[in-house]
This record gives structure tokens, C-alpha cells and sequence, in this order.
């Protein structure tokens, strides 16, 4: 989970960059799109919505990330209390049982 997280951010990072340079672009330039081991013209306005959809997709698995992340921190302190109290009240009956035999 974490380094699925740690590959997003930077996937994000390099999408970032990507827009960027495309907004430093005008009409007049030339964009390219590295299919496979292949350079394929690609218009500017399609390069720029592909980029923003990347990000929108990216920023989504993120917060999907982070929420399950939570949920995960969640369930693991609720054991851990579950297993506190247990504890506790082991010691506690061993306590009485102990009590008994004196």
C-alpha cells in the first residue's frame, strides 16, 4: 500500500511537470506522444486534456489511498484496545484466582 502511494506521488510529480511545459506551449509548437517505441503527433489542446484527466485519475487513487490507509489505522488501534482490555481483564481474573489459594 505504501509504495503503490509513493508511485502515485510520483506519477503526480512527472504529470505536474508534464502540464507545466505544455502551458508554455502555443499553437505554433509541436507536440509529440510516445506510443510504444514510437513519437505520434498529437494536437496541443488533446495533449493538455489528457494531462488534466491523468491528474484528476491520479488525485482520485490518492485520496482512495488515504482513505484506506484511515480505515486501516482505525481497525488496528481498535484491536489494539480490544486486545488491551483482554489483557487487563485476564490478569485481572488471575488475580482473583490467585486471591483463592492464599
Amino acid at each position: 500500500l505504501f509504495r503503490s502511494r509513493q508511485k502515485l506521488e510520483a506519477q503526480l510529480t512527472e504529470n505536474n511537470i508534464v502540464k507545466e511545459e505544455l502551458a508554455l506551449l502555443d499553437d505554433s509548437n509541436t507536440v509529440f506522444k510516445l506510443i510504444g517505441p514510437a513519437l505520434v503527433k498529437q494536437d496541443l489542446d488533446e495533449a493538455k486534456s489528457t494531462v488534466n484527466k491523468r491528474l484528476q485519475y491520479i488525485n482520485g487513487e490518492i485520496k482512495r489511498h488515504e482513505n484506506l490507509m484511515k480505515d486501516l489505522e482505525q481497525k488496528s488501534e481498535q484491536h489494539r484496545a480490544s486486545l488491551t482490555k483482554m489483557q487487563q481483564e485476564y490478569q485481572k481474573a488471575q488475580g482473583k484466582g490467585t486471591d483463592r489459594k492464599s
